[in-house]
């Protein structure tokens, strides 16, 4: 009798791990299954799910908020999803929020990401449908990965010929590179600037100095620029440059104004200048008055031996005897 009691007890405790190890089994996937929170159902049209499967989980910001309740065909070709959202989180999700397949992971299961939304929508509300994103398909992803590694092959043996050619000493590169004559060139005109570098900053500190000693006290630059007095001496002299260029300026036009005069023929200047005919007289009228003083000269030495005259200068030429030295 008490082997029967002690067995029923043994029992009893291991009906009781049992139905305690049940119980927490059931809370445990209720909870993450989200069976026993508050929600509301959310749905979305998507034209591929990527083998979303009924309980996968809803993402919202990096937080998980649902799961996956059901999927049904929707239209021709498309795909409904209904969701099970919690009730605490629909004041973060605004009815032009979007909704996109993911994975959990790079190789995970297929979840919900709910996102966007902007202040201005009103905050989703039981049974509306998002709008939809489709996501990235990860076999168009790989083949494109593969015409990638394609290109990138491609590309290699392109460069692997190139410095090929370049080692090899070929095109303007490779004879540049591989070119002694080119790199002791290239190294002269290296020293060249280096040199001119060294006389262009000897120039400098010259310049430098040369500044400083105009900035000197006593030096016509350094008067120029602080001596009051100076700079107002200068400032009248410049006013009677100026004073004196208009004067030029003015005696300038009269002077033209007289060179036009004597270029017209209405004036005597302009017409002893001008009038052929009056230069023509003027210079019979010189021939005449030389002719005049040649025949004048001619009376004048003829005189010299006529009777009344020729004791006078016979007189005059002893006189002048008399006077000259010995």
């Amino acid at each position: 009798m008490r082997n029967d009691n002690k067995k029923n007890v043994i029992v009893g405790i291991f009906v009781f791990i049992g139905i305690a190890i049940l119980v927490a089994g059931v809370l445990t996937l209720g909870g993450q299954q989200k069976k026993f929170v508050k929600s509301i159902r959310l749905k979305a049209v998507f034209d591929d799910v990527a083998g979303l499967q009924p309980g996968n989980n809803v993402w919202f910001s990096g937080v998980k908020i649902g799961n996956v309740r059901r999927i049904n065909f929707y239209g021709d070709s498309q795909v409904e999803i209904e969701m099970n959202i919690e009730s605490k989180t629909k004041e973060f999700i605004r009815k032009d929020s979007k909704a996109t397949i993911s994975s959990d992971g790079l190789i995970g299961n297929k979840i919900i990401v709910l996102y966007g939304g902007t202040s201005a929508a009103g905050v989703i509300e039981d049974g509306d449908r998002l709008m939809t994103e489709m996501p990235l398909d990860t076999e168009q992803m790989m083949v494109t990965l593969q015409e990638n590694n394609q290109n990138l092959v491609s590309i290699t043996n392109d460069l692997k010929t190139l410095t090929g050619k370049i080692a090899a000493g070929e095109g303007i590169i490779g004879s540049t590179l591989m070119d002694t004559t080119i790199a002791e060139s290239f190294k002269t005109m290296l020293l060249n600037f280096e040199s001119s570098s060294r006389t262009a900053n000897q120039m400098l500190v010259e310049l430098n100095r040369f500044s400083k000693e105009l900035n000197k006290e006593g030096n016509l630059i350094h008067d120029l620029t602080t001596d009051d007095a100076l700079y107002v001496g200068l400032k009248e002299t410049m006013a009677s440059f100026q004073s004196t260029a208009g004067q030029l300026e003015r005696m300038t036009e009269s002077l033209n104004a007289i060179t036009e005069k004597l270029q017209q023929s209405d004036n005597t200047a302009g017409l002893l200048l001008n009038d052929e005919e009056t230069a023509a007289t003027m210079k019979s009228l010189v021939n005449k008055l030389d002719e005049s003083a040649t025949s004048l000269n001619a009376g004048l030495d003829a005189l010299e031996y006529t009777w009344p005259f020729r004791r006078g200068f016979k007189r005059k030429a002893k006189a002048e005897e008399a006077a000259s030295p010995k």
